[in-house]
């Protein structure tokens, strides 16, 4: 184990609060939130990207103007879990701000929207433009947002333009958050909606907020004549990393803003394997017990990469901790929201997912699993940000940070040992040094920068047949010209090869509908492997109706087989003997429904198969639609039950003459890249499938990677 220390992290004052603005008594700006509130309001700027790092206030930045009374905004936020957060934070700034127009904030996603149209009596469509309508600030999630513009939720006697054209008028800013976690596929989704808003709405703002920016996104903006502004306090030198109490007395003294306090940093080098984590948290449940007892007053968090893992450690935790006085509960993505809302009062939090941890749970102890260096950034940003918390009405104080920083051996040798080492342990670091030796030095994995050229402009084509559209197409003439001209510079591509690649697919499957097409024009892609799951280990019984991948539920949890009828006539009693409605919308599409009874101890192997011979389609080297494909996994006994739904799917997909852990080592894949092992009536009985699978967005990424592959003899390797 190797130790660092990271200075604390104080953010610079604005040199002068604009005249114009009214800020609560006390209240003082960053130089970040200034200079992102001068560049909303300059009519020379039309995108701003705010850098500033986690912790640093970026939220306070985005609503100013709002909270000056000046704007109404839609912000976008990339989970539900989040978009809940930052609804509560919205509302605290203008209960203190106390803004002249009294901005209305609402908040719509998928389930509420689903809720709140039924409620109302109202088509979706209605449903948005009324919520919307009663909106200064609109937080919803980018879904919603890309599929207005696509001219969901409407009816085939709606005029296309009917939802986007008056909500793109209505609000003057548009806030992309946490704009990093979105992969290719998304921000090409993202690109086309502005490249839309800025042919027929042309004075708008855009503003995106990410520790991490995207210089190739930067420069794609600013050929489509987007006038940029990049506001990054790190370029600037408005961060300082005091050494001493002096210097950081010295600092306040001048005002500046103490965002990220002292952390002592551990790295505990494990194999590259699923279950190492695990093993090391239950093989020292006595050191993680040792800070809440040697330090009173602590409050931690251990965030993983596994929904299982922390399913089967929570109860551990919890009973050790129990023992002691302590309290301890869970946060993932299958947690329900009372669960959540209770998990704040808890000494540990175990879980995947980082909304709350740092924000609302305050922390001075976090343990953490990493999958890239921007993953490790952000999560190690969860912690250092707050002195203490309330109990009870009183002040706790903590007494120190430590965190413990799970990793790779591979990568702790990159940075202590050896001629090359860059740490050695025992070092004092600060911040931004050691992120950008994270970056540097931790795996790195694929932009698939490619995407956009070859799957991009498909959402392009669709829009312009929107606006070609015979009841607007007089009224957009001048900017399906502008929009196509954009699109062209942006993903530098021709609307004649993209138009012949529609009509080949379509060609080639044959059938109603054309798979890939609509695959390249989701947001996130098709759920074709999703599950309806009825959750019996959450004791709130309206947040056990989830939805889980399949290859997960394979993989790690013991379930039994359900009816469709028999879930949703649960789903319809629970709602009317709770008196709440639950959203049932997203279980329409479900490949199968299951009871969900515990999670292994133990992965259990498993790999799709086909029943013919994969070479010709993996010699094929393109996107394809296959049907009948089916699982292997011999020992579970609802298989076949999945299997005869799951053959009758049309599966847009991509396969490898390749073994699965090959495939993710040489193309770099991010940890969660769906790509799944397969096998066929030649190799079902194989060890190891000799191909690997990807679906559905997942395999038109893969795709953006052949070019960089050359073949010879079924070998590859990147050029």
């Amino acid at each position: 184990m190797y130790s660092i220390r990271l200075n604390p992290v104080y953010s610079c004052p604005a040199d002068e609060i604009p005249p114009t603005v009214k800020l609560p008594e006390g209240w003082q700006l960053s130089w970040h939130q200034v200079e992102t509130l001068k560049a909303l309001k300059d009519p020379a700027v039309d995108v701003v990207f705010n850098t500033a790092m986690t912790g640093d206030g970026k939220s306070l930045a985005a609503y100013l103007t709002v909270l000056q009374g000046e704007s109404a905004a839609i912000a976008l936020y990339p989970t539900n879990a989040l978009a809940r957060d930052q609804e509560l934070q919205v509302n605290d700034y203008i209960s203190i701000f106390q803004p002249p127009n009294a901005p209305r904030v609402n908040r719509l996603s998928g389930p509420e929207l689903e809720v709140f149209a039924e409620n109302e009596n109202l088509r979706k469509g209605s449903a948005i433009a009324n919520r919307a309508g009663q909106s200064e600030v609109l937080i919803t999630n980018p879904d919603i947002f890309h599929y207005l513009h696509r001219g969901a939720y409407l009816t085939s006697k709606d005029n296309p333009d009917k939802l986007w054209n008056r909500i793109n008028k209505d609000f003057d800013l548009f806030i992309f958050d946490e704009f990093h976690v979105f992969a290719a596929p998304q921000v090409a989704s993202v690109l086309n909606t502005m490249l839309l808003i800025q042919a027929t709405n042309r004075r708008k703002k855009f503003l995106f907020l990410s520790a991490t920016p995207s210089q190739p996104l930067l420069e794609r903006m600013k050929a489509a004549g987007f006038r940029c502004r990049l506001i990054s306090p790190a370029d600037e030198g408005k961060y300082r990393f005091p050494n001493t109490e002096r210097e950081a007395y010295e600092l306040e003294a001048q005002h500046w803003r103490q965002v990220a306090r002292t952390i002592h940093l551990d790295f505990v080098p494990l194999e590259p394997t699923s279950r190492s984590s695990e093993t090391w948290l239950r093989e020292n449940q006595a050191l993680i017990l040792h800070q809440f007892l040697e330090h009173p007053g602590s409050k931690g968090a251990i965030i993983l990469n596994s929904i299982a893992a922390v399913k089967r450690l929570t109860p551990i935790f919890r009973d050790l901790f129990a023992d002691h006085g302590f309290t301890v509960r869970e946060n993932t993505g299958l947690t329900g929201n009372q669960e959540k809302i209770e998990s704040l009062d808890a000494d540990l939090v175990i879980g995947t997912s980082t909304i709350d941890v740092g924000v609302d749970f305050k922390i001075n102890f976090l343990i953490f699993e990493s999958s890239d260096a921007g993953n490790f950034i952000q999560r190690l940003g969860r912690l250092g940000r707050h002195d203490g918390y309330q109990k009870n009405g009183q002040d706790v104080r903590f007494d120190g940070f430590k965190a413990y920083a799970l990793v790779p051996n591979f990568f702790v040798e990159r940075l202590f040992i050896g001629e090359d080492a860059v740490l050695s342990d025992g070092d004092v670091c600060d911040r931004l040094y050691f992120q950008n030796l994270i970056r540097e030095k931790y795996r790195q994995i694929n932009n698939f920068e490619g995407y956009y050229a070859k799957w991009g402009m498909v959402q392009s084509a669709q829009i312009c047949w929107s606006l070609k559209h015979q009841s607007i197409e007089s009224q957009y003439a001048e900017s399906l010209k502008v929009f196509q001209t954009n699109c062209q510079k942006v993903f530098r591509g021709r609307f004649g090869a993209v138009a012949q690649d529609i009509r080949e697919w379509k060609a080639e499957w044959g059938r109603t509908g054309n798979p890939i097409a609509e695959e390249a024009g989701s947001f996130r892609g098709s759920s074709l492997l999703q599950c309806g799951l009825y959750d019996l280990t959450e004791p709130d019984q309206r947040d056990r109706f989830k939805t889980y991948d399949l290859p997960g539920i394979l993989s790690n949890l013991e379930i039994e087989m359900w009816t469709k009828s028999g879930f949703l006539e649960t789903l319809k009693e629970t709602a009317e003997r709770t008196g709440q409605p639950i959203a049932k919308g997203r279980f329409g599409d479900c490949l199968g429904f299951m009871k969900l009874r515990g999670y292994r101890e133990e992965r259990l192997d498993w790999k799709f198969t086909y029943p013919g011979d994969l070479q010709p389609i993996a010699d094929a080297w393109k996107v394809q639609v296959l049907a009948r494909l089916q699982i292997w996994q011999p020992d579970n006994p609802w298989v076949g039950a999945i299997n005869r739904r799951l053959q009758e799917q049309a599966l847009v997909c991509y396969v490898l003459r390749k073994p699965m852990l090959e495939v993710r080592l040489r193309l770099q894949l991010p940890m969660h890249f769906q790509i799944y092992p397969i096998s066929d009536l030649n190799s079902v009985h194989d060890a190891i499938a000799p191909y690997s699978v990807a679906f559905g967005q997942s395999a038109l990424l893969i795709d953006t990677l052949a070019h960089r592959f050359k073949r010879d003899g079924g070998e590859m390797w990147v050029v």
